[in-house]
């Protein structure tokens, strides 16, 4: 039997998948330009890092395909700085050796989970240390660059000055005492390492780290500051940003550093692994001999190199902006980078940059109630995911269907299980199988003549009527979501839209009676059946690459466009392949095993899960501090300790009130419980310091 598909481009897609072609920008086309954060190389990624970024990425990507567009996915590790010198030592391994380690637990990782890159990099290459130092150059030609002498942290053991990452300390705004050098991770401040209280050196504790001055060139971001502003007011505009630390969702730029203004930032660092500087051709050239380029500087340029590796034309994607739209994805904690730091330093190059065009963010996914912990052996890393037997597939969609794109999500392994069972098993995976494996059985895998012509359905009855247009007004609603890079809500319509399809079976009684006594009736609900089985292979293919190419095999169709409408596009006289189930079901037993496999120690969990730890109080000794800024001596008791809990609890419920603009009486009576539960914590720590 001749296969009969109809064939036009406006139903086949013509780009291929991720990593199989190259891709080329073309004038007057929509052409797409992805990346995703650069993860560090020194550990294993997560299942929040893997949602976080490259898994959101590439959905989109993937999308952008089943649109044919032109679509590249740039990612690679980030190889260079203090933290990869950092974890080398520790393992006792050169910088390029844990690198070349790493990248490859990296790339073994996104391509178990399909996450599907055109290149995935790295930054040590010549072509990174050649674009990186192009720049440096330009921003020096044009004014942006000049030394400064500060001190720095400096250990006595190492005789050594330390770079941000090899310090630690005592958070200087909110007293979390293990802020890094860099940056915060208790309230996601950026810092230098100068500023933090009780500074301790990673590599020798044994000795004091004190100040000494030295020379560093700056970038100097307040004079960029005027164009950056302009250029984020028409950027978040055009591309439609969320809201997020930078500019909130009436355009107003909120980030903190840019209201108060922008401050020179250091560009080099006294490293031994990263970017050599290049000579300026100024008299300090010779102060800065030996220095490399500071790792944020040189990481967010790593998007370019990579591209530089996967093309030699790799300017007619970063050198393009009114044929290329750049998306970036990333965790909260990296917006200020991309969004200020990066297009700052692209502003003041000179050059004519292909800019961020739209920035998507996610808050973080934490685990089973607590933080993903390596050395506590808690959460799934890397490669554990694979060992589960979960299917890759599956993964994909319990961590896209929680995806933290408003908030804070938790990982949880009976939201997974139910996942598996009760939505893809029972909703996608028996509309798929029930619909071709009638097909199978009463017709011999041949779609029987229905009366369709090829082109938009059109209803012959109230029944028909109803399911084509509920379709195809979730397919307006899939397109909306997905256009905004608004993943989760796509994902759910794709399950609403095989949910109608079960609907539609169900309403029509779809069985061998219907076939005998109304033989012109039944061939008409297969085939429309077939038909929207073959929208969903092209809906789902961003979410579940595998899951849509076994739709493809089972149906022996080509891969398609997402339609706007539905169509009859396979028609009578074709010929499907074997059906199959597409999920199996999970063993909710399942769950108790992979807790205790995963949980790591509970002892140490329940310590994590506190917001302010009896660990942290005892360290940071005489320097804690009330969420309301107030000094207080000595460790917290545990009626601090819970209260201080409530208040962080109840300001994400004020933050989050605020982000959706809830009613401003509603706001307030939610600030005020606030401020109530502030000066409660005060008065227990006066009382407290009172009885000592």
């Amino acid at each position: 039997m001749t296969q009969k598909i109809r064939v036009t481009d406006d139903v086949l897609r013509s780009i291929p998948d991720p990593g199989q072609g190259a891709i080329l920008p073309k004038d007057g086309e929509t052409n797409i330009l992805i990346t995703s954060a650069l993860p560090y190389c020194n550990n294993v990624p997560h299942l929040g890092n893997i949602i976080g970024s490259t898994l959101s990425a590439d959905v989109f990507s993937r999308y952008n395909r089943t649109r044919n567009r032109r679509t590249l996915y740039i990612c690679g590790t980030d190889e260079y700085g203090t933290a990869t010198e950092t974890a080398a030592l520790k393992e006792g391994m050169t910088p390029r050796e844990l690198c070349d380690k790493y990248y490859a637990l990296h790339k073994e990782t996104y391509q178990w989970f399909n996450i599907g890159f055109d290149l995935f990099g790295r930054t040590s290459t010549a072509k990174h240390t050649e674009i990186c130092q192009s720049i440096y150059l330009n921003l020096g030609q044009h004014g942006y660059l000049e030394k400064q002498i500060k001190d720095q942290t400096y250990c006595e053991g190492c005789k050594k000055f330390l770079a941000d990452r090899y310090v630690e300390g005592i958070c200087p705004h909110c007293s979390y005492i293990d802020a890094r050098g860099d940056q915060c991770d208790g309230c996601s401040r950026t810092l230098d390492a100068i500023d933090l209280i009780e500074p301790r050196c990673l590599i020798d504790k044994t000795h004091n780290v004190v100040a000494q001055s030295s020379s560093h060139m700056y970038f100097k971001l307040d004079a960029a500051q005027p164009a950056l502003e302009e250029w984020i007011k028409k950027s978040w505009k055009k591309g439609k940003w969320s809201p997020n630390a930078t500019i909130n969702a009436d355009g107003e730029i909120v980030d903190a550093r840019m209201k108060s203004g922008l401050k020179p930032t250091p560009v080099t660092r006294d490293l031994a692994w990263g970017v050599p500087i290049p000579p300026l051709g100024r008299e300090d050239d010779k102060e800065m001999g030996g220095k490399v380029l500071y790792v944020w500087f040189d990481a967010v340029i790593g998007y370019v190199s990579i591209t530089g590796e996967y093309t030699p034309e790799w300017k007619q994607w970063w050198l393009n902006p009114d044929n290329v739209r750049l998306y970036q994805f990333m965790g909260k904690d990296n917006v200020y980078f991309h969004t200020i730091y990066f297009p700052a330093m692209l502003l003041a190059d000179g050059s004519n940059w292909t800019t961020l065009h739209h920035l998507s963010t996610t808050e973080y996914l934490n685990y089973e109630g607590g933080k993903f912990s390596k050395s506590k052996n808690r959460g799934v890393f890397g490669p554990a995911a694979k060992e589960t037997g979960i299917p890759a597939s599956v993964w994909r969609y319990y961590l896209l269907s929680t995806r933290p794109e408003t908030a804070d999500a938790m990982f949880s392994w009976a939201d997974c299980i139910s996942a598996n069972n009760n939505v893809l098993l029972k909703n996608f995976g028996n509309f798929v199988n029930r619909a071709l494996k009638f097909l199978s059985a009463q017709y011999d895998s041949v779609l029987p003549e229905s009366g369709d012509t090829p082109g938009p359905l059109s209803p012959n009855d109230p029944l028909d009527a109803e399911f084509i247009t509920d379709v195809n007004a979730l397919l307006k609603d899939y397109i909306d979501a997905m256009e905004s890079v608004k993943i989760r809500l796509g994902l759910q319509t794709v399950m609403l839209i095989s949910s109608r399809g079960n609907g539609y079976l169900q309403a029509s009684g779809l069985n061998k009676a219907l076939m005998t006594e109304h033989p012109q009736r039944c061939a008409q609900v297969v085939s429309r059946a077939v038909n929207l089985i073959y929208v969903l292979s092209a809906l789902i293919y961003p979410f579940m690459p595998a899951t849509s190419d076994a739709l493809l095999l089972q149906l022996n169709a080509p891969a398609r466009v997402v339609p706007e409408v539905l169509s009859t596009d396979i028609l009578a006289g074709h010929k499907i392949g074997q059906p199959d189930h597409l999920f199996k079901n999970i063993d909710e037993k399942m769950e108790q095993v992979w807790k205790a496999r995963f949980g790591g120690d509970e002892s140490t969990k329940k310590e994590e899960e506190a917001p302010t730890s009896k660990r942290k109080a005892k360290k940071a000794g005489a320097v804690n501090a009330a969420p309301n800024g107030v000094a207080v001596s000595g460790p917290k008791s545990p009626e601090a300790i819970a209260l201080e809990a409530k208040i962080l609890e109840h300001g994400q419920v004020v933050r989050g009130l605020k982000e959706n603009k809830e009613p401003k009486d509603v706001i307030d009576a939610a600030v005020t419980e606030l401020k109530k539960l502030k000066a409660e914590l005060v008065l227990l720590e006066k009382l407290g310091n009172s009885a000592a």
